[in-house]
């Protein structure tokens, strides 16, 4: 199967997806099962010499379990509060961080911040660009602030050079922007293919765990496809963050979705401006502003992100259809969970929905999928409905069943927790999660059981 890798010339298909290689085309991968990821690409030569090369590194022995020292406080602040939660509390030296996102979100920006924060802190720090000049990095940089002498740049794409560059100066933190634009010239594929990011990749783990070097690796997704994602490196890394956002929106959102040193699903808000990235310290009260006031179809929801509790608007616009086929939009959350929800609310309460049109939106671009937002988007439709406003000091969480019935959600005592501090006086939860609130005063809770108990509640 694999004769043709042997052959001079030949060449491989991997997929653009995993990663996985093949000697033939095929239409879907085998190991990931999507389609239409293969791409062909220049088998990379035998090399030789690489006996003498193994020879001249240090062997290692094999170590007991107790002979190993770990210190957890060995972490390194970024300066940013948020970004060192989602990294669980801060850099693991030696680590390799993969940085993704869309073009043009702020990558570049936050990881520049965070040289910043760090030259305060360590003797010396590397940025290497293969996208910008250092001309184009300075004006960003006098956006941002100040800047210490312990922060280098150096413009280079030629991995051999700078992996002696980084033997030799041996700074503490390295960033490389990005990993598409590095190649090695043993390997004959153009840079940004499968081939180079995975020869790329692995050099600079090898490098960051042999030398306890923190390596932050910025990756990003063109949308015809053509160069390899960062789902390619996932496998490969210690940590990996996503930026997410509109880019034509102030917010961004960073994301953890693989942590082998904390939680996987921590997130950081922050704010673009002029001068960089400022973080949102409190993002419930930042998307809550502009909440309009004694308005239907507006419910205030609580959902989780990873261990920290973010308060949301939650509209619907419920209207009589001009059409034969009533309309469902759904901005920021499953369309098909929506409709899901509006067929319970028909059938168990007997509302004639089926002759309305009905928009939802999740107010500030925020996408969720969480189960505890149904019982704020089946509120919402009601109001909206019936037009009849929901308090504008009350919030709501809960999963709601086919039966109509209100199901318990977790960390609830967290969700009212947060509705408190932030001056709400009513909470709408399931019934079967009292249990795990009725040790806070000062606010008041009304607990379901099912749909028809929280229309009441209207």
């Amino acid at each position: 199967m694999y004769k043709n890798k042997e052959k001079k010339g030949g060449t491989i298909f991997f997929c653009q997806n995993c990663g996985y290689e093949s000697a033939k085309w095929s239409g879907q991968c085998p190991a990931c099962r999507e389609w239409n990821t293969f791409a062909e690409e220049p088998a990379a030569p035998k090399t030789k010499g690489g006996s003498s090369r193994r020879s001249a590194r240090e062997v290692r022995e094999p170590v007991t379990l107790k002979g190993i020292e770990a210190d957890s406080e060995g972490r390194i602040s970024t300066g940013m509060s948020e970004l060192d939660q989602v990294l669980g509390g801060g850099i693991v030296p030696g680590s390799l961080v993969l940085v993704g996102g869309d073009p043009g979100i702020g990558k570049s920006t936050l990881l520049l911040q965070v040289c910043r924060n760090l030259a305060e802190r360590l003797d010396s720090i590397l940025y290497i660009s293969g996208e910008e000049s250092l001309q184009q990095i300075k004006l960003r940089a006098v956006r941002i602030g100040e800047f210490s002498d312990a922060m280098t740049l150096l413009c280079e794409t030629n991995l051999d050079d700078i992996e002696s560059i980084v033997l030799k100066k041996k700074p503490q933190a390295v960033i490389i922007d990005s990993i598409q634009t590095m190649y090695q010239e043993n390997v004959s594929s153009a840079p940004g293919s499968v081939s180079q990011v995975r020869e790329a990749t692995g050099v600079l783990m090898r490098l960051a765990k042999e030398n306890n070097i923190t390596i932050f690796i910025v990756g990003h997704v063109t949308k015809e496809g053509t160069v390899a994602g960062p789902r390619v490196l996932e496998h490969m890394v210690d940590t990996v963050l996503y930026f997410e956002g509109d880019r034509y929106a102030s917010y961004r959102i960073l994301r953890s979705v693989k942590n082998r040193f904390g939680s996987t699903n921590e997130i950081g808000v922050f704010e673009m401006t002029d001068k960089g990235l400022r973080e949102v310290s409190n993002p419930s009260e930042y998307m809550l502003s502009g909440k309009p006031e004694g308005a239907s179809g507006s419910v205030v929801a609580c959902t989780m992100e990873g261990t920290r509790p973010m308060l949301l608007e939650v509209q619907a616009l419920v209207c009589r259809t001009n059409f034969g086929l009533p309309r469902r939009t759904a901005a920021g959350t499953d369309y098909n969970r929506l409709n899901l929800l509006m067929a319970v609310l028909e059938k168990r309460l007997n509302l004639p929905l089926s002759g309305y049109d009905a928009y939802v939106n999740i107010a500030g671009g925020v996408r969720l999928s969480e189960p505890a937002m149904d019982l704020a988007l089946v509120l919402a439709v009601i109001s909206s409905y019936k037009d009849v406003p929901v308090s504008d000091k009350t919030i709501v969480f809960g999963e709601v069943g086919l039966s109509g019935e209100v199901r318990a959600v977790s960390m609830a005592k967290q969700r009212v927790q947060e509705a408190k501090r932030l001056g709400f006086t009513k909470v709408i939860l399931p019934k079967s999660s009292m249990d795990q609130v009725k040790d806070i005063k000062g606010i008041e809770l009304i607990g379901v059981s099912a749909v028809w108990d929280a229309m009441k509640c209207l």
